[in-house]
């Protein structure tokens, strides 16, 4: 019924002067880590753009954990995970989309009915829904967290405004004092402090999960291979391991806890999945496994990150990129 709500770019023509847009909102209703954390290049763009602008999200509920670093997020709205078992919330969550005016509104995902809704629901100037531009060639473009970015420059040009900086990455923003405390608990976990440490996740949902076959193999040649590396395992809220607690391990169910023992690493390992994101926010170099989702959707993609399609790839190409990276940031 909703899927068909909202289309392409609502506004006026003409220049707009980016110093006077004052109330900016990002719509993206999900609450998967992930997803979230995709939302942040966006963000960035957005405060990069519109200095003076305060920065609205109509976001999931783990939003305000993962953006309360963000001096230019000034209100988060979050939809409660189950709206009809919380209606007021639910409700009270498109009311406050509604009284505020906006400048400029933004849907992050195209594909997302209750997105498009949000947007077309809220009062602004300007309103992007989220649809592809055919004009837009670039051959990263259809990455989840690039698009949107694309998207709004290219709109953007056509109102007098032009960027030619790089992509910003994913960022959690973590400070100072997190990123020393993941430090110290890293160094808890290991018997050599002086080592470099290599993280992994061998954790995934559904197909996404690689077996313990798979991860077992994996783990003793990545041990024999880099012997000058300590190894971690970041254990995901279930506890489970698919190297059965070989590695020393981390469980914490603080994702900028998580995030900040992994900034502190060489290297995270581990198939596709939210806290594939999360480490590529820390952020530092990840290596991220695909099997079964597209990499030029979700792929990691901040400085030494690299996508693998492991279907038919042999672990060797793995570890050679592995050893390339580790080599290069001795």
């Amino acid at each position: 019924m909703t899927k068909n709500i909202g289309g392409g770019f609502v506004g006026k023509a003409g220049p707009i002067d980016p110093a006077k847009v004052r109330n900016v909102l990002i719509i993206r209703p999900n609450h998967r880590l992930g997803n979230q954390l995709l939302m942040t290049p966006l963000v960035q763009e957005m405060a990069d753009t519109f200095p003076n602008a305060k920065i609205d999200l109509f976001a999931g509920k783990i939003a305000p954990i993962l953006f309360q670093n963000y001096t230019s997020v000034d209100r988060i709205i979050h939809i409660p995970r189950k709206p009809f078992k919380d209606l007021f919330s639910y409700l009270n969550a498109w009311g406050q989309i509604r009284t505020k005016k906006y400048d400029f509104v933004v849907n992050v995902d195209k594909n997302s009915s209750s997105g498009r809704l949000a947007t077309s629901f809220a009062r602004s100037k300007y309103k992007l829904h989220g649809e592809d531009f055919a004009e837009i060639k670039y051959p990263d473009y259809q990455h989840i967290a690039k698009n949107p970015v694309y998207n709004l420059r290219y709109v953007l040009s056509q109102l007098g405004i032009t960027s030619v900086k790089e992509m910003p990455c994913l960022d959690l923003k973590l400070s100072t004092k997190e990123l020393e405390h993941g430090k110290q608990l890293l160094l808890s976990l290991v018997e050599d402090q002086v080592k470099p440490v290599i993280s992994l996740y061998t954790f995934a949902t559904g197909a996404k999960c690689y077996s313990k076959d798979w991860w077992l193999a994996f783990y003793e040649e990545l041990k024999v291979r880099f012997s000058d590396y300590s190894i971690v395992e970041i254990l995901p809220v279930e506890n489970v391991s698919m190297i059965d607690f070989k590695a020393p391990s981390l469980y914490s169910k603080d994702v900028r806890e998580m995030a900040a023992v992994m900034a502190n690493t060489a290297v995270y390992i581990g198939a596709d999945c939210g806290i594939m994101h999360l480490a590529s926010a820390a952020p530092t170099p990840t290596f991220g496994f695909f099997s079964v989702t597209n990499p030029l959707y979700y792929a990691p993609y901040n400085k030494g990150s690299k996508a693998f399609v492991t279907n038919g790839l042999e672990n060797e190409k793995i570890f050679q990129a592995l050893e390339k990276l580790l080599h290069k940031h001795a």
